[in-house]
């Protein structure tokens, strides 16, 4: 298929490509053209600054939750109807987990065959930079690299000499020399960017950032990289075949700025199994609609404790219903909200009270980055033996972290909940501290969707 895309990406962290982004996405958006964004890797923050910027929604590939196959089919799947796709890499062009590079961005751009726009942070350097892009040519995986847009720039001379050395020296064009602009600023917290329900003025940055793109790059330029992706083959992806014309059960969802960590492709998955998702405010809601099942997905519930504390209807609820056998699938801030209580900056926060936990918190990440599970147990919600990739990020710790062997899941590499397990059991209820991706883990709405209907007919 014939599919016209780009990846946006940058010699190492923190060097502009979510500005860059979601300036041209708006830019393009603009021109009417229909454009669908991707997030490599398990970001869900950048994800929504791509949506907001895309009207779109935005997905996730990611190489190593999923199958290379896989991440080209989704992103043909997740564009139909699109003139073009917009992939921004994650961390450094060359990072990833192992030497081959094979789950790094270049490794994913290789795998969609996409061109690159490299993005470089020229603060301190002048024609030096031509040495750092030379770098990122020449290392494997080999990337096809078209251009190059110099952000951050401190004078027009420094602009000068770094635009000839790259042309000259690494035979590719300068397509932009953005100055640095502190309006456009995206303000970093322990788990990347701000989300854009927490930031205020989220489309005063992203009209900004679709301004310094328009008067500063070659826009025009830019459209014709996309053009030099060659057609890729589309296979078929995990349960892709199974879409039920009727919703047979109702999981309500916590939508919030709490609780906004979601997989698109999670919903999607939920839905073609036949679920009805019906999106609940845990702030402003006192008891749970009608429901046959609960998806709690991950955020920054600490940003918020005092007021999901005070709810306490809906924490009784919430509580009374698990009892009741509501099946509950919670992913890190969804686990958080369930345990007894949150010792946060000096405070005791009374949650839920469902699971035999308090949680603490640590200066330093507890857990970060990819975790491989294996299941030690049979349950409605993972077969025995079943192997299971996924992503964590959490400075939260569990209090006591082993009370009881109610943990489905064995740590193979990871932290989890407690370094050596990970997915509480308790009743109908999953509870981890791993985000997981339905394409990578296909099972996972069959059960959920199963188990949610079998509530249904006992209720």
């Amino acid at each position: 298929m014939k599919l016209p895309r780009l990846m946006i990406s940058a010699p190492y962290k923190s060097s502009g490509k979510t500005t860059i982004s979601i300036g041209l996405l708006s830019n393009l958006v603009a021109q009417g053209e229909t454009v669908r964004s991707f997030k490599k890797g398990p970001d869900y923050i950048d994800s929504m600054w791509l949506k907001l910027a895309s009207k779109k929604d935005c997905y996730n590939l990611d190489p190593y939750l999923m199958a290379p196959e896989v991440c080209r089919t989704s992103l043909l799947e997740n564009s139909t109807g699109a003139g073009m796709a917009l992939i921004e890499g994650n961390l450094g062009l060359h990072d990833g987990l192992d030497i081959e590079g094979s789950n790094s961005s270049a490794g994913l751009a290789k795998v969609l065959d996409a061109p690159v726009l490299l993005v470089v942070d020229s603060r301190k350097m002048n024609r030096g930079v031509a040495a750092l892009v030379l770098g990122q040519q020449a290392m494997q995986p080999e990337t096809k690299i078209a251009g190059v847009i110099l952000n951050q720039v401190r004078s027009n001379r420094q602009e000068e000499k770094q635009r000839r050395a790259i042309e000259t020296f690494c035979k590719i064009p300068v397509l932009g020399a953005i100055p640095e602009d502190k309006e456009v600023v995206i303000t970093e917290r322990h788990l990347g960017l701000t989300t854009v329900r927490e930031t205020e003025d989220a489309q005063k940055i992203i009209r900004r950032a679709h301004e310094l793109v328009e008067n500063y790059c070659d826009v025009k330029e830019i459209k014709s990289l996309f053009e030099l992706a060659a057609p890729i083959e589309k296979s078929t992806l995990p349960n892709s075949n199974i879409h039920s014309e009727e919703k047979s059960v109702k999981i309500g969802v916590f939508y919030d700025s709490a609780f906004c960590f979601y997989y698109p492709d999670n919903f999607n998955a939920l839905r073609r199994h036949g679920a009805e998702l019906v999106f609940i405010d845990s702030f402003k809601e006192n008891s749970l609609p009608e429901i046959d099942g609960l998806y709690l997905g991950g955020g920054f519930p600490e940003s918020f404790f005092e007021s999901l504390s005070d709810n306490k209807q809906l924490l009784k609820d919430l509580n009374d219903r698990v009892q009741a056998g509501l099946p509950l699938y919670a992913e890190c801030g969804g686990l958080i909200y369930l345990c007894q209580a949150a010792h946060y900056n000096g405070r005791k926060y009374p949650l839920a009270g469902i699971l035999p936990f308090e949680v603490g918190y640590q200066k330093r990440p507890v857990g970060y980055g990819y975790l491989d599970l294996q299941s030690n147990r049979h349950s409605s919600w993972f077969a025995k033996d079943v192997e299971v990739k996924a992503h964590e990020f959490h400075y939260s710790k569990l209090i006591p972290s082993d009370s009881r062997d109610n943990f489905q899941f064995k740590v193979k590499r990871g932290y989890g909940c407690n370094g050596s397990k990970d997915g509480v059991l308790y009743q109908n209820l999953f509870a981890s501290f791993a985000h997981l991706h339905s394409l990578g883990s296909p099972n996972w709405a069959h059960n959920f969707v199963k188990l949610a209907g079998e509530f249904k007919s006992n209720g």
